[in-house]
């Protein structure tokens, strides 16, 4: 090895003010001190011990170079040791590398089923949208962003008109954005507007304007928000304010007096005096036995004893036919109540038995010993509440066994449905839970079983079938798998024969799946999936030229990627493995390709390498498991760090300043991953680790960062930044401003006034507006921070200087951005260079870049507008090579083709993107070229995919309704 694993740290130099000791510092001697403080040595510690040991066996080196341990002439022994130690399970092999069969809807025709499913929800009454939302959610679950998922989930639940509908979604959008909520903070622990509010779900009828008005939670029943109990006017708890003959003392119910009472219910030796015509008001059958031909119409008394209701629920009931109310009684009272009223068909009492025992259901506990009396009783509000608070509860709740029996079997469903309260959404909403959470577990199978039965629904079957043979394909349950991916097959979900031809691999037909996969590519437009599939059942020459098909058909997927890989690494070409991972971590990064490349790290004994991109995975994963599952990724790193060169906090600030410097995402997240290590409740670390992954296209990672950086806060004014970029991060810019600017009252600080200053920006800014935010952004500079920070602050100034035409303010702006080697500002300058008409000084800006940046693909990108054509599409050609999921470069491309004429290959360039990026920009300039060559049918069509992507999308709307108005006059 061309480096000393055992040395100490270089020296660097660095102001005394960032000096710091040195952690987990190697001692020679071979004791060690751990970092926590306790006795025993960590793994790593121990792994060290035996190499020490172990040299001191069988070293034949002298006794000096024993001491200084040092691997410039490597020792065999001691490094197969190390391996052994490093790769317990040994390399990775091709053999168990297959890729994953996605547990979601997958269209063969994505844009034609967008586009169909636009026209529905466009079509469809007003009280059927909700369904049509769920349909989109389960096509949009498919895709790779998941802000469509969410937005389409906050439609459906916005056109929910039932109850249990509403409870459902409401739920699952707090589930969604679960790493978003602030705990602690009023704002944020209800919901902040009704669409997923707890009380507005409880509240019946159909009102889509008001899913987005503030919270119900924080209104007093007036209407006013009101943080205090709100006490009636009159304190007798009857509330009649004319009625003097009843009474509460103590714990005495009131009761009707004997004057006023003309008739009784005689309970063993008890008598409750009551109002005949009352009571016959509670229901038809009481009408009837007491003033129909019963002969208890001309009884005074009557006998209740038989009728198994105590003599405080008839005194209740009494009391219920005078003053319709319940809320004053106990809630053994109340549960009491609504049995009578249910036995006895009193609708009004049940109604109100029912709110308010659902008005009682806050808490877990509380869900737990109520649901079985509503569910018994059939009470929808009461058991709409239960389930609220169990759903509110997930994923903990799916392990609570007394909860999960109510759900699990064909009985408890049934139960459910008595209940209104059994339903395609809701177990959707469980399973998907329930696969996250352990995708073979008997829960998992029972929840997707009771799927399957609510499913009525074409889309609802394919949907329950195929994850039905997803998860017996994980429980290696093969034969059941094929039934079930059949079944899905034969209800018309296409992708599902992906998992007949896995499930007969499986089962040992490895000829039988490669006809099903070859049938599949014959029958249907070919797409990227569909090679990956039919590779794992070739071999040699066939196999690898399905792997390229693959990925020139769709560049994400990884597994073609993963594979090459490996089998380079089984021919000893480990450098060229690692060069074809590379490519797509380049642009997609995923905590299992950064584990194949820290495998292949290991392989070649580059021990910082490994240890950088373990640290990344763990970033983007916690809790992930290497090696097939079967070593957590926190023991890997354990075992790396004695191995490699040992940081003080003082030198990993350096390396973040390099690493974020040269533009070198995974690198800075290794270093913030070692320095939270070492100081986990750095809320500033946490902060700078949320917009790493953001820039990595990581948006709940980089949520649940921001919300651990709010949590460890150590002051007030720097909890309200972080909620503030919550805020702002999850589409409310209003609430966010003023999080910065009550930060901003209680203390200065950069975060709040760049915070401020961003979210000002985010907006067609005005003359005046952009005088304003260069006047906060130059308050951000005055506070203390870091260079990293400054540099961001110095970059969106010379922005805002741009736009403002202030060229040379700019470009000052971004050298002293440069100067504290803020790399990117060499973007902003190439800009100001090209607005003053030097595009050679802009060209040679972005080169400076390209040379500096790690990921350069949008440097490349950006580079080809200071450029000629020919220069242009080269460097375009690398850019779509780095990162194929930048559109710009193929719009670029097909309006070159168009300009030369060639219609039909501008449409491909862009068809060749869509295939596997459905991007809004993409459909909307296809449907232009389209337009522009007489095709309105397909204009139509790729307009309405494009607005099921986006349905306030301005111009794809004008071309829209252009292409619809010629379609009509054709068909005249």
């Amino acid at each position: 090895m061309q480096n000393n694993i055992f040395t100490t740290m270089r020296s660097l130099k660095i102001m005394d003010g960032c000096k710091g000791t040195q952690v987990f510092a190697i001692n020679p001697s071979g004791t060690t001190t751990t970092n926590n403080g306790g006795s025993g040595g960590s793994v790593g510690d121990k792994l060290l011990h035996h190499l020490h040991d172990h040299l001191r066996v069988n070293s034949t080196r002298s006794r000096s170079s024993r001491s200084s341990l040092s691997f410039q002439s490597p020792n065999p022994i001691v490094n197969n040791l190390v391996l052994e130690t490093l790769l317990p399970y040994g390399l990775p092999s091709s053999d168990l590398l297959e890729p994953r069969i996605e547990p979601s809807l997958k269209s063969v025709d994505l844009v034609e089923t967008l586009a169909d499913v636009y026209r529905r929800i466009d079509h469809c009454p007003q009280f059927e949208k909700s369904k049509m939302y769920m349909e989109q959610c389960a096509i949009f679950r498919g895709l790779s962003d998941p802000k469509l998922f969410r937005r389409s989930l906050r439609s459906a639940r916005q056109h929910a008109v039932d109850v249990h509908t509403k409870v459902v979604l409401a739920a699952w959008l707090r589930y969604e954005r679960r790493e978003d909520e602030l705990i602690g903070s009023s704002a944020m622990d209800c919901c902040g507007k009704n669409v997923a509010c707890p009380k507005a779900s409880l509240v019946s009828g159909y009102d889509p304007e008001s899913a987005f008005e503030s919270c119900m939670c924080s209104r007093a029943p007036g209407g006013e928000e009101d943080d205090t109990p709100r006490r009636e006017e009159d304190d007798t708890p009857c509330g009649e304010e004319d009625d003097d003959d009843f009474v509460m003392v103590g714990d005495e119910e009131c009761s009707t007096s004997e004057e006023d009472g003309n008739m009784s219910f005689c309970i063993g030796d008890a008598e409750v005096r009551c109002v005949r015509y009352k009571i016959a008001s509670l229901s038809t059958p009481f009408y009837a036995m007491l003033y129909g031909n019963f002969k208890e119409r001309r009884r005074e008394k009557i006998n209740f004893t038989q009728n198994g209701i105590s003599v405080e629920a008839m005194r209740a009931v009494e009391i219920f036919s005078r003053t319709k109310r319940v809320d004053y009684f106990d809630v053994r009272i109340v549960l009491d109540l609504l049995s009578f009223a249910n036995r006895f068909c009193c609708d009004d009492m049940k109604s109100a038995c029912d709110s308010h025992l659902a008005s009682l259901v806050c808490e877990l506990e509380d869900a737990m010993l109520l649901i079985d009396y509503g569910l018994e009783e059939t009470a929808h509000l009461l058991v709409a509440a239960c389930l609220q608070v169990f759903l509110r509860e997930l994923p903990s709740s799916l392990h609570n066994p007394h909860m999960m029996r109510l759900f699990c079997n064909s009985e408890a469903r049934q139960r459910l449905t008595m209940a209104g309260h059994a339903s395609f959404i809701l177990y959707y909403f469980l399973s998907q839970i329930a696969m996250e959470e352990d995708m073979r577990s008997n829960t998992t199978v029972m929840l997707l079983e009771r799927l399957g039965e609510c499913a009525t629904e074409s889309w609802q079957k394919q949907l329950a079938f195929h994850q039905l043979g997803v998860v017996m394909l994980e429980r290696k349950e093969y034969k059941d798998a094929q039934w079930w991916f059949e079944a899905a097959v034969e209800v018309g979900h296409i992708y599902s024969l992906v998992g007949v031809a896995r499930a007969k691999f499986k089962r040992g037909h490895k000829y039988a799946a490669y006809k099903q996969m070859n049938s599949l590519i014959s029958d249907y437009t070919p797409v990227g999936w569909m090679y990956q599939d039919r590779s794992l059942y070739c071999i040699g020459k066939e196999k690898m030229m399905d792997l390229t098909t693959a990925t020139q058909l769709d560049p994400t997927l990884s597994y073609p990627y993963k594979l090459r890989a490996v089998c380079l690494l089984e021919e000893n070409q480990i450098e060229a493995g690692i060069t074809e991972i590379n490519k797509i971590i380049s642009f997609k990064v995923s905590p299992d390709c950064l584990e194949l490349r820290a495998w292949f790290s290991i392989a070649l004994e580059d021990f910082e390498g490994a240890l950088r991109d373990v640290r990344a995975l763990l970033t983007l994963d916690p809790n992930y498991m290497m090696f097939h599952g079967k070593m957590h990724g926190d023991h890997l790193v354990e075992l790396l760090r004695p191995l490699v060169q040992q940081w003080s906090q003082a030198d990993c600030w350096m390396q973040l300043y390099d690493r974020w410097s040269s533009v070198d995402d995974i690198g800075s997240l290794a270093v913030v991953h070692h320095m939270l290590a070492n100081d986990p409740g750095k809320s500033l670390l946490r902060f700078r680790q949320s917009l790493l992954l953001l820039r990595l296209n990581c948006q709940k990672a980089a949520m649940h960062s921001l919300r651990l950086a709010r949590n460890h806060s150590s002051s007030e004014h720097e909890r309200l930044v972080y909620e503030g970029w919550i805020l702002y991060d999850t589409g409310h810019r209003e609430e966010a401003l003023a999080k910065a600017e009550e930060s901003i009252s209680i203390q200065r600080s950069f975060e709040a006034f760049f915070l401020k200053a961003y979210a000002l920006a985010d907006s067609s800014l005005d003359s005046e507006s952009s005088t304003y935010v260069i006047q906060l952004l130059e308050e951000a500079l005055r506070c203390p921070s870091d260079g990293l920070r400054k540099g961001q602050a110095l970059n969106n100034l010379g922005s805002v200087y741009v736009d403002s035409d202030k060229l040379d303010l700019a470009a000052d702006c971004y050298t002293n951005a440069l100067n504290i080697k803020h790399t990117r500002a060499h973007q902003g300058l190439a800009r100001v260079y090209h607005l003053k008409n030097h595009r050679k000084a802009a060209y040679d800006e972005m080169t400076k870049l390209i040379e500096k940046a790690r990921n350069n693909a949008s440097a490349y990108e950006k580079r080809s507008e200071y450029c000629d054509r020919d220069m242009a599409k080269n460097d375009l050609s690398t850019a779509t090579q780095l990162d194929p999921l930048r559109t710009y470069p193929y719009r670029y491309r097909a309006a070159v083709l168009m300009d030369d004429h060639k219609e039909a290959e501008a449409i491909e360039e862009l068809s060749k993107a869509i295939s596997f990026k459905p991007d809004l920009q993409l459909l909307h300039l296809r449907g232009a070229f389209h337009e522009s060559m007489g095709d309105f049918v397909s204009t139509v069509r790729d307009c309405e995919a494009a607005l099921c992507l986006d349905p306030n999308h301005a111009d794809t709307h004008d071309l829209y309704a252009k292409a619809r108005e010629r379609v009509n006059e054709q068909l005249k």
